[in-house]
């Protein structure tokens, strides 16, 4: 009787033990996570998509007047290659334009505020002007000061134009 006692203990514990084993199996599995980064481009003038300045000009403005507005923001973000060329440029669609004549473009002028890659420039309407470069992918902050050359032949009146400031990349 004590033999077929101690071959049940000796079969439950065989038992048990298989069970453990079996509950302390594992396996494995593998998950691969891809991310497809495709080039993308921002650009934002005093906040936003859009911005103005302006310029009073009035008997005992200096000779360079700046713009209310100044210094504007320019917030420049590239997601490209590394290595990958990154230029702001802009470009007006004419001279001030106004009801008593126009102001040539080319008398507005920027200066760099703040920023790396931003450089200081002349309005143009015939050709775009870098305002700023770099390279590889970023975000690039930095502000521009707007001035207009003053002058006694500027008639009386209301003056406009739209510039196009573009953001490239390859």
């Amino acid at each position: 009787m004590k033999t077929i006692k101690t071959i049940t203990v000796i079969a439950a514990a065989a038992l048990l033990m298989g069970a453990a084993e079996a509950l302390a199996d594992s396996t494995n599995a593998t998950l691969t996570v891809n991310a497809t980064v495709g080039n993308a481009l921002r650009l934002e003038l005093g906040g936003s998509s859009s911005a103005s300045i302006n310029f009073t000009v009035a008997v005992n403005s200096p000779d360079s007047i700046p713009a209310s507005e100044n210094p504007l923001s320019v917030s420049a973000k590239a997601r490209v290659a590394p290595g990958s060329a990154v230029t702001l440029t802009c470009q007006a669609n004419g001279d001030l334009s106004g009801t008593n004549g126009t102001i040539g473009i080319e008398n507005v002028t920027w200066t760099v505020a703040s920023g790396s890659g931003f450089q200081a420039g002349t309005m143009s309407k015939t050709a775009p002007v870098t305002v700023g470069s770099w390279t590889g992918p970023g975000q690039r902050n930095g502000s521009l000061n707007f001035y207009l050359a003053n002058s006694w032949d500027y008639a009386t009146g209301n003056y406009s134009a739209i510039v196009t400031y573009t953001l490239t990349a390859p």
